[in-house]
């Protein structure tokens, strides 16, 4: 028996890269996933053991109050929630005084936003069942000061702040709320931009201490231990995996 059996757990942006990987972790330690994406969800939840798919927009309101009515209909409550989805490799490295005002707010809305939308949908789910487990993926970039990309570093940095904060809103509900920021990684997403791939790859892995590409997988481990009895003392936090690029 897995760690996380008769566990109910969503992921956001599960149908590819970091999210399915993380996905494809919950369900091998006995959760039973939902898959929450814009595109490609009932695909990737079909791999699973009576696996969810719903198609979700998780930084519009509406849709993220279906999608949590969906999974307590169809599964009968949620245990635990990991914040995968956002925007990153399709956003273009440049100076911040050439980020469109329209693009700024997109990236705060789809990784910030949505994160504060989905949490608040599924605390009271989470209350009624006497506790949850609820992870957010951000970033090594805060970290580092990455530039050319101050709408996504900010986003990301935003995430440690909104996680630190809610741990301590949810504590006394028995609700976890830790944070993992990857460095690097070897996404669907990033191997889609031969662009990003070129600035970023080879001084990504000569900063590192284990030299070499960071690939989702490296990120499930951490995942999955959060989500676990493992980590019932464990709230606020925030593990950078990023193969030594950078302590804190």
């Amino acid at each position: 028996m897995g760690q996380l059996e008769a566990k109910v757990a969503i992921v956001t942006g599960g149908s590819q890269g970091i999210g399915r990987a993380i996905a494809d972790g919950l369900a091998s330690a006995g959760a039973r996933v939902v898959v929450a994406d814009l595109q490609g969800a009932e695909a990737a939840a079909s791999a699973y053991p009576d696996g969810v798919g719903l198609t979700v927009d998780v930084a519009a309101e509406d849709d993220v109050e279906r999608m949590t009515r969906e999974v307590v209909e169809r599964c009968g409550g949620i245990d635990i929630l990991v914040n995968n989805a956002g925007l990153y490799a399709s956003l273009a490295m440049r100076p911040f005084t050439e980020i469109p005002l329209e693009e700024w707010r997109r990236v705060m809305d789809v990784n910030v936003a949505s994160m504060f939308l989905t949490t608040r949908a599924v605390v009271p789910v989470m209350r009624a069942r006497g506790g949850g487990k609820i992870v957010n993926i951000s970033s090594g970039t805060p970290f580092r000061g990455v530039p050319f990309l101050l709408h996504y570093v900010t986003s990301k940095g935003a995430i440690v702040a909104l996680t630190r904060a809610l741990a301590k809103e949810l504590g006394k509900d028995a609700i976890h709320v830790n944070c993992v920021a990857p460095g690097f990684t070897m996404s669907d997403g990033v191997m889609a931009e031969p662009e990003v791939i070129e600035k970023l790859r080879d001084v990504s892995i000569a900063a590192r201490t284990i030299q070499r590409d960071q690939v989702p997988e490296d990120v499930v481990g951490a995942v999955v231990f959060l989500c676990s009895p493992g980590a019932d003392f464990i709230t606020g936090q925030t593990m950078v995996i990023d193969g030594g690029q950078f302590f804190h």
